[in-house]
């Protein structure tokens, strides 16, 4: 798909006149450091190079007009203005309109509505963020189209709170925030509490980074995800009866290890061990990376999805199948899931003249487990979300 393409497409789906802007922002992935984000801890995610694309322009009256081409079943999408509330039956098109109704009362100026078509080339809810991705982009438009005075962070942070509260999703800040800072051949290293972040080169060298897509939808307002945090906060409750922390990652696997016992639960007691080791791991992975040492960031990786598998629980078959079939191979540094869980993605650190022959072999048996293929993709980190000029896709 070309700009070209893209803007015909804009032409004969909204009868436009004017010509289109064009902006784009990417998936994401999280190399490691999951379900540590909503817990004030590290995150490792990286932007790729597969995203969201939106072309705009602004109306003179009251009326919002969404297509996606990756929806053509569901048509043209309309709401006033003032009619951009959640409505189920607008699938798709309540990340966009929570997005503008949140800019609309921080702003207090977008006052007419646009014509917005939407092309993504993310795998539909395979966890690689495409949710967060249509809201940066939307953003990223409206900042533009209506020369909004808001900033990046701004912009990160209103994404969140449409997940939050227009769309009921309880999640951190790390999708956006990779999203809207991603740069080219670089992780961001985020601390979810005070949102400092550096960036991580990835020195791959002879390695490729593996997208391995279980094709098992999820759907994540509907998931265990909201039983996950709701588990985190019970075990933060029962360490402060002890500790003077705000949020689990305030711990040391060592201070944790002296007081689990405090959590009475042992469900629950796992799901803070998971948080509290994780984000150790995320720091480990980090100093790795800066040491040049992949065999150890793999290592990493994979104690990550044991931790996920066995304390977490947020694996399931599919996952667990694509992961442990990546162990198995000679050229594999490391496999773990990534995202939210219950399906969608894992990601390995992979040998880039075997990768043809590795994925062959993961996939003969995952669909002799599954009864399905999985996709599989090569991770390439991109800048984060922007308007594209003439010509670049």
């Amino acid at each position: 798909m070309n700009i070209e393409a893209l803007k015909k497409e804009f032409h004969t789906i909204f009868h436009a006149e004017t010509t289109p802007r064009i902006f784009f922002a990417p998936g994401r992935i999280n190399l490691i450091g999951e379900h540590t984000d909503y817990n004030g801890g590290y995150v490792l995610p990286a932007a790729l190079s597969f995203g969201t694309y939106a072309l705009g322009v602004r109306r003179k009256d009251k009326k919002f007009r969404f297509y996606s081409m990756n929806f053509p079943e569901k048509g043209i999408v309309t709401c006033d203005i003032t009619q951009l509330i959640f409505d189920p039956a607008d699938d798709w098109a309540n990340y966009p309109k929570g997005m503008i109704q949140l800019l609309r009362e921080h702003t207090k100026y977008i006052q007419t509505g646009a014509d917005i078509l939407f092309y993504g080339n993310i795998p539909n809810r395979a966890g690689l963020s495409s949710s967060a991705s249509i809201e940066m982009v939307t953003g990223i438009l409206l900042k533009n189209l209506y020369q909004l005075k808001v900033n990046r962070l701004q912009l990160i942070q209103l994404g969140q709170k449409v997940e939050n509260t227009f769309i009921g999703v309880n999640s951190g800040i790390m999708d956006q925030f990779a999203i809207g800072m991603g740069k080219t051949g670089q992780a961001i290293l985020l601390n979810c509490q005070s949102l400092e972040y550096k960036y991580a080169p990835l020195h791959l060298e002879n390695y490729v980074i593996l997208i391995i897509n279980t094709n098992k939808h999820r759907q994540l307002a509907s998931s265990k995800y909201n039983q996950r945090r709701s588990e985190c906060e019970h075990a933060l409750k029962a360490l402060q009866s002890k500790l003077p922390i705000q949020t689990l990652c305030e711990l040391t696997r060592e201070d944790f290890d002296a007081n689990k016992h405090v959590i009475r639960n042992k469900v629950i007691q796992k799901r803070a061990r998971h948080v509290v080791y994780e984000n150790a791991r995320t720091l480990d992975a980090v100093q790795s990376l800066q040491e040049h040492d992949l065999q150890q960031f793999g290592e990493l990786m994979n104690a990550s999805h044991q931790s996920l598998q066995q304390d977490y629980e947020v694996t399931g078959l599919e996952l667990d199948t694509v992961v442990e079939a990546a162990w198995g191979q000679e050229g594999v540094l490391g496999a773990r899931m990534t995202g939210a869980g219950f399906g969608g993605c894992a990601i390995a650190i992979v040998k880039k003249d075997k990768a043809d022959l590795i994925i062959n072999r993961i996939n003969k048996i995952y669909v002799n487990t599954v009864g399905y293929n999985a996709t599989f993709y090569t991770a390439v980190m991109e800048d984060g979300a922007k308007e594209l000029s003439e010509g670049v896709l």
